[in-house]
């Protein structure tokens, strides 16, 4: 797999990336999650078999791993396998604490706040566990709700990590990503964006950031796509009476190109121009060699044209979206 540019960053990926939400933690919304890990959740066998993903994924070409402090033991996992592969890219979130304690049925599985002490405190976090700085930091679900763009000790904390050669970035959920996104292109100092990074929720239903994307892209941002499909809506686990209609439409494309729909939906993704890495949440082996068959096929505009028709509203995606169980 090739390296590009990440925006107008020295840094180099690939433009499938690997995301550790999923195999960090013995819970999450992904359908069929306990299915993915054979409902091995002790701590050893998680860690065994995400370090046999990373490998498998390192052997695939794939060289962007993505990690957070909130999921789980991602970056302890990470960390644990890297040894002397000096050539990957990691990017990690600060903003959300891990709060399952190991179980899925918790109260709370992760508490946001995006205040100056956590900051800090998870950016101690991450450098002790990595033991090598992040290429990219994220603030975690970064929103207008929450403030963190107007606050100026974090935005000043931030500012001095750019300064020491971070790539500084946001994640971002919720139906306003959009405003929040053009939000941080304001913040800038003598014509220099503090943002450098982007990592949105982009895919065949959610597509409502697409005019930001390409504004930030203008501003120089390299733009990472997570939940590209969609927490396991676009795959064959979704049974959801009401989405039959749109899964026919993507069974029937990926049939033509004898490849699963997962590839046709990251597919789908890669085709847009302004794409830096795509995330892959895969947890076997066979998700994510699935996933990696986007990159062999070129979907004609025919098929893209059908493929745009299966759009949501932003309120209809992220309802949905909240109404996941962990699993």
């Amino acid at each position: 797999m090739d390296l590009r540019q990440f925006g107008n960053t020295s840094l180099k990926v690939t433009k499938i990336g690997l995301g550790l939400a999923a195999l960090g933690r013995p819970g999450y919304i992904n359908l069929g999650h306990a299915e993915d890990l054979d409902q091995k959740y002790d701590l050893k066998s998680m860690e065994s078999h995400a370090h046999n993903i990373l490998t498998h994924a390192y052997s695939k070409g794939i060289r962007y791993f993505d990690a957070a402090r909130s999921y789980g033991k991602a970056e302890e996992f990470l960390s644990s396998w890297i040894n002397d592969r000096n050539d990957i890219g990691i990017g990690s979130k600060w903003g959300y604490t891990y709060t399952a304690d190991w179980k899925v049925n918790a109260k709370h599985h992760e508490i946001k706040e995006h205040s100056i002490d956590v900051l800090k405190r998870q950016w101690q976090e991450t450098l002790n566990t990595l033991n090598r700085k992040p290429d990219i930091y994220h603030i975690h679900s970064a929103s207008i709700e929450s403030g963190v763009l107007e606050n100026k000790q974090v935005l000043d904390y931030l500012w001095q990590l750019r300064e020491n050669g971070l790539i500084i970035g946001l994640s971002l959920s919720g139906p306003r990503q959009a405003d929040t996104l053009e939000k941080s292109l304001e913040i800038k100092s003598s014509e220099k964006q503090l943002f450098q990074s982007v990592q949105v929720t982009w895919n065949l239903l959610e597509r409502s950031t697409t005019e930001a994307i390409y504004n930030a892209v203008k501003a120089g941002y390299g733009i990472i796509v997570k939940e590209a499909l969609a927490n396991g809506r676009l795959t064959d686990k979704n049974t959801a009476p009401e989405f039959q209609d749109k899964l026919k439409v993507i069974t029937e494309i990926a049939n033509e190109y004898q490849i699963g729909i997962d590839a046709i939906a990251i597919s789908y993704i890669l085709h847009q121009s302004w794409i830096s890495v795509v995330l892959s949440g895969a947890v076997q082996k066979s998700h994510l060699d699935s996933n990696l068959e986007s990159l062999q096929i070129e979907l004609n505009p025919g098929k893209i044209e059908k493929l745009n028709q299966l759009v949501e509203s932003p309120e209809e995606y992220w309802q949905t979206r909240s109404a996941l169980k962990w699993n």
